[in-house]
C-alpha cells in the first residue's frame, strides 16, 4: 500500500509508515507546498496512493465529487507527535488496509475509527 502524506502533517510520518511496511512519501517531495487539494487528489489517484491528512477539505472533495478514489485517511487528533496516537493510527490503517485499497474514507480521532466506503453518497 502506498501513502501520500499531506503538507499539514510532519514528514516524520514517512519513516513511521515505512516501518509498518507501507510505501510512503510526503507531498513536499512531490509538488509545491501551496498546491490545491484537488492537485494532491489527482496525483494520488493517478499514482495509486492513499492520502493521509488532517485537512477536512479532502473528505469534502470526496463527498462533492462522488469519486471512488483515492482513499483518504483523515486524522482528527490534537497532537500528531504523540507516540501512542501514532501507533493507534498505524493500527487502524493496518485493520482497514483492504478497504483502503478498494476505496474508503478512514477517519481516526482519539480512540474512535470510522470507515466509509467510496464513493460517498448523501445517504451514507
Amino acid at each position: 500500500m502506498k501513502l501520500l502524506v499531506d503538507m499539514n502533517l510532519s514528514p516524520d510520518w514517512v519513516p513511521l509508515l515505512a516501518s509498518h511496511g507501507w510505501e510512503a512519501c510526503h507531498w513536499s517531495t512531490i509538488g509545491p507546498g501551496n498546491a490545491p487539494d484537488s492537485t494532491l487528489m489527482s496525483w494520488a489517484r493517478e499514482h495509486r496512493h492513499i492520502v493521509l491528512t488532517q485537512d477536512l477539505d479532502f473528505s469534502q472533495l470526496l463527498y462533492t465529487t462522488r469519486e471512488s478514489g483515492p482513499s483518504v485517511i483523515l486524522l482528527r487528533m490534537d497532537n500528531e507527535f504523540d507516540s501512542a496516537a501514532r501507533e493507534h493510527v498505524c493500527a487502524a490503517i493496518a485493520l482497514a488496509e483492504t478497504q483502503l485499497t478498494a476505496g474508503a474514507l478512514l477517519t481516526i480521532s482519539g480512540h474512535r475509527v470510522r470507515l466509509r466506503h467510496l464513493p460517498i453518497s448523501p445517504a451514507s
